[in-house]
């Protein structure tokens, strides 16, 4: 029976599992998955878990009043109360994803007994996010992902992806859930935002509380500096705004996240999307709307504005391929030529999926 479970992925084991009432699944290696769903299978025990029971976090809230969320192994804490880094890796605060979750979260969140990141993290609303989000992943664009093993399971790294939506940043938010979803150690992807979201009213605190960064390198520093996970869209505005024309044509890339990467002596892993460009494809674009844009917002850096006529997202099926990593250049002289390695490894994996290997 292992060995034919073992020919499924990651992510069908975690949905059989999750079926078969399997505890303790989000934090389990593909190995540990297929162990534990053999089992459960084998004696018929829906509540089967290859984790035992977890004692609970006796972290103080207030006077009388402990966590009792379970804590995260090895520690004797729970995930927001520092049984995990919470900045890098993201595991449920109660060892799963679900509604019936979220009373405790709240609980939590209410009370402010955690601390968030220096970046503005906050674990409760982060993971309640990853959660209404996993509905577009998993059921609405079908997310398939390969290549996840390029991801490095600690320090830090770049993950520069093309970039596309017309509408939203759809691929800034499927981006983090390949990683959190995909691979063996579930890191956190901190995705650079542009400017607007820091103008925005509710969601500029959101988009932080929620584990994304500015688009400004003293953010992209920390993330880097600190052994974490960057996500980067080097086309910026120029790549999300494009017509359908265009599509999948890779703008200049901005050299910002090579000098990030020269800097913290970080790795940079290419990756490439096919889907975000066709969930609101632009018909073309208005220099008039740009301009408007910039009137109520001057600092954005915004030349042409996508036209797009669906108001309800194409549900397209997604691929995202990681690439292998790529050095960081040695030497400032070198940021130019891995910024042109990063864009065209990218450019020839967009032009094989578009023509149909990954389709």
């Amino acid at each position: 029976m292992e060995e034919l479970l073992d020919r499924l992925t990651a992510r069908e084991l975690r949905s059989l599992a999750r079926a078969l009432e399997v505890r303790g699944r989000s934090r389990m290696t593909k190995g540990d998955l297929v162990g534990a769903v053999a089992r459960a299978l084998r004696d018929g025990d829906r509540t089967h878990s290859a984790i035992p029971e977890a004692p609970t976090c006796r972290f103080t809230i207030r006077p009388g009043v402990s966590c009792g969320l379970p804590v995260v192994p090895p520690t004797e804490v729970c995930a927001l109360h520092g049984g995990t880094d919470s900045s890098d890796v993201i595991v449920p605060a109660l060892g799963r994803l679900g509604f019936d979750t979220w009373p405790t979260l709240l609980r939590h969140l209410l009370t402010g007994s955690y601390d968030v990141d220096p970046l503005g993290l906050d674990p409760v609303v982060a993971e309640m996010a990853w959660h209404v989000l996993n509905y577009l992943y998993r059921d609405y664009f079908h997310v398939t992902v390969s290549g996840i093993d390029h991801v490095p399971l600690s320090g830090p790294a770049i993950l520069a992806a093309n970039h596309g939506g017309a509408a939203l940043p759809y691929d800034g938010l499927m981006l983090p859930l390949c990683v959190a979803n995909e691979a063996v150690v579930p890191r956190r992807v901190r995705v650079a935002g542009t400017e607007i979201l820091n103008m925005l009213p509710t969601i500029s605190h959101l988009y932080r509380k929620a584990g994304a960064t500015y688009a400004s390198p003293d953010d992209g520093r920390w993330v880097l500096d600190h052994g974490h996970l960057l996500g980067v869209f080097p086309e910026g505005v120029r790549g999300f705004q494009k017509p359908v024309t265009e599509s999948y044509q890779l703008k200049e890339f901005g050299t910002g996240f090579v000098r990030l990467a020269h800097e913290s002596d970080a790795p940079i892993v290419p990756v490439a999307i096919k889907g975000s460009e066709e969930v609101h494809p632009a018909l073309f674009t208005s220099k008039r709307l740009a301009r408007l844009v910039r009137l109520f917002f001057p600092e954005q850096r915004v030349d042409e504005i996508g036209v797009w006529l669906n108001p309800i997202p194409n549900p397209v099926h997604w691929f995202v391929h990681f690439l292998p990593p790529i050095p960081p250049p040695s030497d400032r002289l070198a940021i130019l030529e891995v910024t042109e390695q990063v864009r065209g490894t990218i450019q020839r994996e967009l032009d094989d999926m578009v023509n149909g290997s990954d389709s």
